[in-house]
Protein backbone atom coordinates (compact mmCIF):
# COMPACT_ATOMS: atom_id res chain seq x y z
CA UNK A 1 0.00 0.00 0.00
CA UNK A 2 1.44 3.32 -0.60
CA UNK A 3 -0.30 6.94 -0.28
CA UNK A 4 -2.02 8.29 -3.43
CA UNK A 5 -3.50 11.85 -4.12
CA UNK A 6 -5.75 12.25 -6.86
CA UNK A 7 -6.92 16.09 -7.76
CA UNK A 8 -10.19 16.50 -9.86
CA UNK A 9 -10.96 19.87 -11.96
CA UNK A 10 -14.50 19.67 -14.23
CA UNK A 11 -15.19 16.18 -13.94
CA UNK A 12 -18.28 15.12 -13.79
CA UNK A 13 -20.29 13.88 -10.46
CA UNK A 14 -20.26 10.59 -10.82
CA UNK A 15 -16.62 10.39 -11.47
CA UNK A 16 -16.19 11.99 -7.73
CA UNK A 17 -18.52 9.32 -6.33
CA UNK A 18 -17.06 7.06 -7.78
CA UNK A 19 -13.28 8.46 -6.34
CA UNK A 20 -14.63 9.01 -2.85
CA UNK A 21 -15.18 5.06 -2.57
CA UNK A 22 -12.23 4.43 -2.35
CA UNK A 23 -10.28 7.77 -1.21
CA UNK A 24 -11.42 10.74 1.19
CA UNK A 25 -12.52 13.70 -0.46
CA UNK A 26 -10.25 16.24 1.88
CA UNK A 27 -11.15 19.67 0.11
CA UNK A 28 -13.66 19.89 -3.08
CA UNK A 29 -12.17 17.49 -5.83
CA UNK A 30 -9.23 16.83 -3.74
CA UNK A 31 -9.12 13.05 -2.79
CA UNK A 32 -6.45 11.41 -0.36
CA UNK A 33 -6.38 7.31 0.50
CA UNK A 34 -3.92 4.19 1.27
CA UNK A 35 -3.93 2.38 -1.68
CA UNK A 36 -2.44 -0.87 -3.07
CA UNK A 37 -1.53 -0.55 -6.95
CA UNK A 38 -3.83 -2.78 -7.88
CA UNK A 39 -6.60 -0.23 -6.64
CA UNK A 40 -4.93 3.10 -7.82
CA UNK A 41 -4.49 1.35 -11.46
CA UNK A 42 -8.25 0.72 -11.52
CA UNK A 43 -9.48 4.32 -10.31
CA UNK A 44 -6.85 5.47 -12.53
CA UNK A 45 -9.02 3.39 -15.49
CA UNK A 46 -12.27 4.92 -14.09
CA UNK A 47 -10.52 8.60 -14.60
CA UNK A 48 -9.86 7.37 -18.12
CA UNK A 49 -13.34 5.93 -18.92
CA UNK A 50 -15.20 8.93 -17.10
CA UNK A 51 -13.07 12.23 -16.51
CA UNK A 52 -14.89 13.53 -20.31
CA UNK A 53 -13.24 17.27 -20.57
CA UNK A 54 -12.31 17.94 -17.19
CA UNK A 55 -8.64 17.74 -15.84
CA UNK A 56 -6.89 15.42 -13.21
CA UNK A 57 -3.55 14.61 -11.99
CA UNK A 58 -2.93 11.72 -9.62
CA UNK A 59 0.47 11.74 -7.90
CA UNK A 60 1.26 8.42 -5.40
CA UNK A 61 4.93 7.66 -2.84
CA UNK A 62 7.50 5.44 -4.99
CA UNK A 63 10.78 3.92 -4.07
CA UNK A 64 12.39 6.80 -6.48
CA UNK A 65 15.48 9.09 -5.95
CA UNK A 66 12.28 12.13 -5.85
CA UNK A 67 9.71 9.75 -3.74
CA UNK A 68 6.72 9.94 -5.74
CA UNK A 69 5.36 9.97 -9.32
CA UNK A 70 2.58 11.09 -11.08
CA UNK A 71 0.36 10.90 -14.49
CA UNK A 72 -2.51 13.49 -16.35
CA UNK A 73 -5.60 13.23 -17.97
CA UNK A 74 -7.11 16.50 -19.75
CA UNK A 75 -5.76 19.97 -21.22
CA UNK A 76 -3.31 21.81 -18.76
CA UNK A 77 -1.01 24.37 -19.15
CA UNK A 78 1.04 21.86 -17.02
CA UNK A 79 2.69 18.51 -19.10
CA UNK A 80 4.81 16.35 -17.25
CA UNK A 81 8.11 15.24 -18.56
CA UNK A 82 10.80 13.64 -17.81
CA UNK A 83 14.37 14.99 -17.60
CA UNK A 84 17.29 12.27 -16.85
CA UNK A 85 14.75 9.90 -14.82
CA UNK A 86 13.36 12.90 -13.28
CA UNK A 87 9.75 13.32 -13.26
CA UNK A 88 9.35 17.19 -14.02
CA UNK A 89 6.66 19.80 -15.45
CA UNK A 90 6.98 22.20 -18.03
CA UNK A 91 4.24 24.67 -18.16
CA UNK A 92 2.56 25.62 -22.00
CA UNK A 93 2.35 29.44 -22.58
CA UNK A 94 -0.84 30.90 -21.90
CA UNK A 95 -3.31 31.26 -25.18
CA UNK A 96 -3.44 34.36 -26.32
Amino acid sequence: MSFCMIVTEAVPPRLRGRLAVWLLEVRAGVYVGDVSQRVREMLWQQVDAMAENGNVVMAWATNTESGFDFVTFGDNRRQPIDFDGLRLVKFLPENL
